[in-house]
Order: C-alpha cells, then structure tokens, then sequence
C-alpha cells in the first residue's frame, strides 16, 4: 500500500510500485518510474524520464531528471537511471543525459549523495559512493565503486574518479583521480594510498595495501623515480610485473589518463560532440 500526501501531484502516466510514501507538495511527472520502497519526504520533483529502482529516499528539496543545462542540448527525451538503495539529501539535482553524449545519466547502487550536490548529464556513478555537501559533477563524469569525494570539490566534464579512491574536501578535479588513491589541493596532488579507507571500510589485506603502496612510490612518491615523465614511470612499473588485480588496475587507470587522455582525462579522448556543434550552437544563437 502507497502513502500520498493528499498535496503532492502525482501524474497519471507516472508508474509506482508498491510500499512508496510521498510527502507533501512532491510532484511526480508522466515518464517517471518509480520502484517498490522508495520514500520521497516533502517538495521533491521527479520529472523527466526517470527509472528509479527499489527503496531510495529523497529529502526536501531534491529535483531529479530535469532538462539538462548543456548548451547543446536539443530536448530529446533522454533518460535517467538510479538504482537501488540509494540516499538523496536535500537539494540534490541531477539530470538526464544529451543527445551527443549517449543520452543517459546512470547512477548505481547504495550511494550516499549529501547535501546540494550537482550531477549534471551523461554521468555515470559506480555503487557505494560517498558524495558529500556541495560537490558539483560536470557532465560526462565517470565515478567509479566505493569512491569518497570530499565538500565542495568540483570535478571538470570528462573526469574519471576510480575506484576507492579519496578525493579531500575542496579539491579542484581537472584530471583523472587515480583507483586507491588520495588526491587533494586545487592544483590536484596524490597524497598517497587510501590505507585507511581499503583496510577499514573495504576489507583489503595488509599485503594488497603494501602492494599499492610500494606501487605509489614508482608513480607518484619522492623518490628518484619521479624525476622521470610519468610516461617513463608506467613503463617502469610494468617492467616489474605481473602485478597482483589492484595494482594491474591501478597501472592500467594511469596509463589510459597519461597515454590516451587528453590533458589527463581519458574521457575527454572519446567525446562525441565536435567542435561544428559548439560552434553551430553559437552560430545560431547570434
């Protein structure tokens, strides 16, 4: 049995499932699912088409599936997708995907989105993530599993976050956060392993953390090695192979970022917009 407020406006062509409290003055619109468990608290919009899966919660303020604000988009119906087990606070937005960039927004499993957070088009989020207060993520975003991404960071369209990784509070995010590790600083800096994250949290042993340590030291640490391109240390580190799944991964992200990214984001390498259309769109709006 659903719980609706008698003030919220609920569309008919909207689909619910079974066991759904909605709050006062929510408004649920004509291409949005809604799956069994979820809870909206009071003023959250759900518009556009939005598949939301089993059991997530929405807090006041939330507006989900609105039109994107890519300049380029042309308002097709592009889709969004949420998963299950996920927690919405207040304030969150996040938008569908465009027309160049694959057309869906995608977001997985038992996340934790904090407060005035921004996820903007064609993102794609992992499951277990931590996204704290005011983070704002730039279209076309790659978040990997099991990040944590510090208040009031700021991540550059075409970023990749890998997995477990940390990313401190007000970082500013121009280029791919390498899997494991601790990034910080406005000029993006790796700090070191994510120990404390992977040992508590994620249950990594000991001799895989000492792996992706010693894997550090070659890449990122102050040793001599860092007086060499960082091209020149992937190359190094592979010759030391083969190497254990973590430190593969991690070896794998950096060379992608490094050898095929453009100006360290791989993602940036395979967008699909040209440079006609941001110039058609200028073009036209003259």
């Amino acid at each position: 049995m659903n719980v609706i407020h008698p003030t919220a406006v609920i569309d008919p062509g909207a689909q619910l499932g079974d066991h759904i409290q909605v709050g006062p003055l929510c408004y649920i619109g004509p291409k949005v699912f809604l799956g069994d468990g979820c809870r909206l608290l009071h003023n959250v919009s759900i518009c556009g088409k939005t598949i939301i899966g089993q059991r997530n919660e929405f807090y006041p303020g939330c507006a989900i599936g609105e039109s994107p604000q890519d300049l380029k988009y042309k308002g097709t119906d592009t889709d969004l997708f949420i998963g299950d087990d996920n927690v919405f606070r207040e304030q969150v937005t996040i938008h569908p995907g465009t027309e160049v960039g694959g057309g869906v927004t995608r977001i997985g499993h038992h996340n934790r989105i904090l407060i005035g957070v921004h996820i903007a088009h064609d993102v794609m989020m992992g499951s277990n993530c931590v996204i704290t207060n005011a983070v704002q993520v730039a279209g076309h975003c790659y978040i990997e599993d099991r990040c944590h991404i510090g208040g009031m960071s700021g991540l550059q369209s075409f970023v990749t976050v890998g997995r477990h990784a940390y990313v401190a509070a007000m970082s500013r995010i121009t280029v791919d956060v390498p899997p494991y590790l601790v990034v910080h600083g406005y000029d993006l800096e790796v700090r070191g392993v994510n120990e404390k994250g992977l040992k508590s949290r994620w249950c990594f042993t000991d001799e895989q953390v000492k792996q992706l340590w010693a894997a550090y030291k070659v890449l990122f640490g102050r040793n001599g090695s860092t007086k060499m391109a960082i091209s020149q240390r992937v190359a190094l580190l592979e010759e030391k192979g083969p190497h254990g799944e973590h430190v593969q991964y991690l070896l794998e992200s950096v060379r992608r970022s490094v050898l095929y990214g453009v100006y360290g984001r791989y993602l940036e390498s395979m967008r699909r917009d040209t440079p006609d259309d941001r110039r058609r769109f200028y073009e036209e709006s003259k």
